[in-house]
């Protein structure tokens, strides 16, 4: 913990230069992606804390962690209580911890790159009268940090309509259209997989999700300017994206956002940082709040897409089968490898298939105890566990391919795990199944499905804290927009074309963790009274541990779903397994 005092004692040293009280470190970049490039993991660098979402404050004398329900467990282990108070955001917010030791006032700093837009308003509101927050024009991490990781400088990588399905420019047409019946003139565009799709294009700026780190103006008439470093731009990128697209430095985007001064611009505030929002007021732009225009089409697939991801799922399954397979062999072997071997065996696997472009996020390979954190990574200690008998091993894993990304996580058996882990097993499965069998009208977002997928652990008093599903992107990022399945608020209609995880799970601290994940896609499945009946059908296909399965609490309807999934399971796969591990498929798909 010695490089970690000594980076607190680096921003305090900062704070008192500067005259400030505190210092806020959030886990986002400047480009608020949920995943983000080794050199921009601040909040890893000030607090030794590597999950995908948290913050920090840091003041003279004091400082503080704050995490979510998923890192309640992995923050303990990171972090050093000694330096740091660690607090759970959902009981104790970040603003009840400035107040309560800052209740003298003084000046909070922050960096306008690492906060949305709408934060700063809502955040002041929060705080006593005499505490502000006071803009940064410098990050004090970025003046301390030696070391730092060099980022990628590889070129734009170009996926073809063969993938897509769509053009650029009839995407940036279509887009502009919507633009101008909004009566603007531009929108600017910051989320980076917005970007990506817009263009047809994909790169390694961000570890697991193929974007570049890159801003972009798209104006009514479909014209698109795009502000990256000039020496990712490959060779054949302008016939690529077709006409009307420019490119530039950067630097460039106040500049060319004065050359339409005085005009209406879109701006998605809860998707962009408060730099972006100020830029556009130094450009004497009228703001129009609306959602980043690529959202909602980016995330309804089109009958190409759903093909893609449809093939690389079965591709992906034929990994997962024959690691399975092996898995199985070295448990009754007695070989209880430890978590790294196991990742490292099911990651070789995904390499070795056609159109693997790499992982589509850092493989979960969590075994006994460890799976009780439901974002547990092995790479975070220095020895990872080993598998355990009479427990399980939780595997959440996924790949990106040309044509589409997976996410599927399975649990299994490691010997004879107790009926009580059969029983919450079982109770998982029943809500999974639950919702993949969902009906509904149009209209019906995914917070009105979420209770399906929990309410049998709800009987018993049980639930987990995560989400139940997230959308998935097509050869892009894993958790994609603006759907998803959950507990909280979420007002977007799921529609036609979009996929979804369907994930519950359960998890016993220092015991066991358990989670069924497939992925999903909305389609059209008939029409009552004028209105469109939707449903889901599944993507993923590889069998369901049923050694895990207490067939007692399943009633016919469930215990009839889950032989015709592994019917279907069997008819998709079968036809790429050979010899010992198409007996085992055969066997791990035979009916309960």
């Amino acid at each position: 913990m010695t490089s970690i005092k000594q980076n607190l004692s680096d921003i305090r040293l900062y704070l008192t230069n500067n005259k400030l009280d505190a210092f806020i470190v959030p886990h986002d970049d400047e480009y608020l992606s949920e995943y983000i490039p080794p050199e921009n993991e601040r909040l890893a660098w000030a607090t030794g804390f590597t999950g995908s979402a948290g913050m920090a404050i840091i003041s003279q004398d004091k400082a503080a962690v704050f995490v979510d329900g998923r890192y309640t467990i992995q923050v303990k282990e990171q972090v050093d209580s000694n330096l740091f108070d660690i607090l759970d955001i959902t009981k104790d917010s970040s603003s009840k911890w400035i107040n309560q030791n800052h209740s003298l006032g003084g000046a909070i700093g922050y960096d306008p790159r690492m906060h949305r837009a709408n934060w700063k308003d809502v955040f002041q509101k929060t705080l006593s009268n005499n505490i502000v927050l006071q803009s940064l024009k410098e990050n004090p991490i970025d003046l301390f940090w030696n070391n730092r990781p060099k980022a990628v400088n590889e070129k734009a990588f170009l996926l073809s309509e063969e993938y897509t399905g769509e053009s650029s420019f009839d995407k940036r047409k279509r887009l502009g259209e919507k633009i101008k019946k909004n009566n603007c003139k531009a929108a600017l565009i910051t989320q980076l997989d917005s970007i990506a799709w817009l263009l047809n294009i994909r790169g390694k700026d961000v570890p697991c999700n193929p974007v570049l780190l890159s801003h972009g103006v798209l104006y009514e008439d479909g014209m698109f300017d795009l502000f990256i470093s000039n020496n990712k731009i490959p060779d054949g990128f302008e016939k690529h994206v077709g006409k009307k697209v420019n490119v530039f430095e950067p630097n460039e985007i106040n500049l060319q956002l004065k050359k339409i001064s005085g005009s209406k611009i879109q701006f998605d505030n809860t998707n962009s940082n408060l730099w972006a929002q100020n830029i556009i007021k130094e450009a004497s732009l009228e703001i129009i709040i609306k959602e980043d225009p690529c959202t909602l089409p980016k995330a309804c697939k089109n009958d190409t897409e759903i093909k893609g991801m449809q093939s690389c799922h079965i591709k992906d399954a034929v990994a997962e089968c024959n690691f399975l397979f092996w898995l199985d062999n070295e448990v009754e072997a007695g070989r209880l490898h430890n978590e790294a071997i196991l990742s490292d065996k099911l990651d070789d696997l995904r390499t070795k298939l056609e159109g693997f472009r790499g992982k589509s996020f850092g493989t979960i390979s969590a075994a006994a105890k460890n799976a009780a954190m439901c974002h547990y990574s092995h790479t975070n200690y220095e020895v990872p566990g080993n598998l355990e008998l009479n427990s399980v091993y939780l595997v959440d894993s996924g790949g990106q391919y040309l044509d589409g990304t997976t996410d599927i996580t399975r649990t299994v058996a490691i010997g004879a795990p107790s009926d009580f882990i059969k029983k919450t097993f079982t109770l998982v499965l029943k809500g999974h199944i639950s919702l993949a069998n969902a009906q509904f009208p149009e209209g019906i977002g995914g917070q009105h499905l979420d209770t399906l997928a929990r309410q049998y652990l709800w009987h018993h008093g049980y639930d987990f804290d995560h989400g139940t599903g997230h959308g998935v992107g097509s050869y892009l990022n894993v958790h994609e927009g603006p759907h998803r399945i959950g507990k909280g608020a979420n007002s977007v209609p799921l529609l036609p074309g979009m996929v979804v995880s369907n994930e519950p799970g359960y998890y016993k601290e220092n015991e066991f963790g358990i989670r069924i994940e497939n992925l999903i896609f909305v389609k059209k499945i008939g029409s009552v009274d004028g209105k469109n009946l939707l449903g889901f059908e599944n993507l993923t296909f590889v069998p369901i541990d049923t050694r895990l399965v207490d067939r007692s609490l399943m009633n016919n309807d469930e215990i009839n779903w889950l032989n015709n999934y592994h019917k279907e399971v069997y008819e998709k796969v079968s036809p790429f397994l050979e010899d010992d591990v198409l007996q085992w498929l055969k066997k791990a798909t035979k009916r309960i």
